[in-house]
């Protein structure tokens, strides 16, 4: 009786350490299989690009992300277009041609009160040359819209003008062109602040 139950105790105290045998295996092969997966999603949110022929890492936007910085970039570019401006109607027609595929005709508008003012005449006439800088732009993309902060240099032959420049206005997603690569149009564009903050004379010698 005595080695049955000896017997018996071995076949126990086996089956016992097979079945943590058992568990810690299947344990294990979880474990690896879900490090595994993990390490694969990491792998696939890494992108590398050649610089000649050393693979550089680079980081992996999400389109939330890419999407504010394109439409950062289309407002401060359409700006840019809209307010750089030189003695010289080739230019201004080229610049401004180009401006009017990244507003709607909110955008036309202001562009036809300018020219029926003679905005761009007396330009021509001073030979002024208008720069504009980017201070900050706020974009909301919930709400698709924008305010832009920026200063205007006015270079006129006696001065040198700088006005304040805040102007908001809607974003509206639209096909990608040529003409209109971030995909997107200004819509109820308007002027908030337009303001000299500063002017300084020029030493003219004839």
């Amino acid at each position: 009786m005595a080695f049955i139950k000896n017997l018996e105790n071995k076949v126990k105290l086996s089956l016992l350490v097979c079945g943590m045998v058992t568990a810690g295996c299947v344990i294990i092969s979880l474990g690896s299989i879900f490090t595994a997966r993990g390490m694969v999603y990491d792998a696939s949110q890494r992108i590398y690009v050649l610089d000649g022929n050393v693979p550089v890492l680079v980081e992996r936007s999400t389109m939330e992300e890419t999407s504010e910085l394109e439409a950062k970039s289309h407002v401060e570019m359409f700006h840019h277009l809209f307010f750089t401006l030189a003695p010289d109607d080739k230019y201004i027609k080229y610049t401004t041609d180009k401006a009017m595929y990244l507003v709607d005709e909110s955008g036309l508008a202001q562009y036809n009160a300018l020219r029926e003012k003679g905005f761009y005449n007396n330009l021509m006439g001073t030979s002024s040359i208008f720069s504009i800088f980017c201070d900050s732009i706020h974009i909301d993309m919930k709400k698709m819209q924008f305010r832009y902060y920026g200063r205007q240099r006015i270079e006129r032959k006696t001065a040198i003008l700088m006005r304040q420049l805040i102007t908001e206005g809607n974003l509206k997603r639209v096909p990608r062109t040529e003409n209109n690569p971030h995909g997107f149009l200004i819509t109820d564009w308007r002027t908030i602040l337009n303001k000299d903050l500063s002017q300084k004379s020029r030493n003219v010698y004839y």
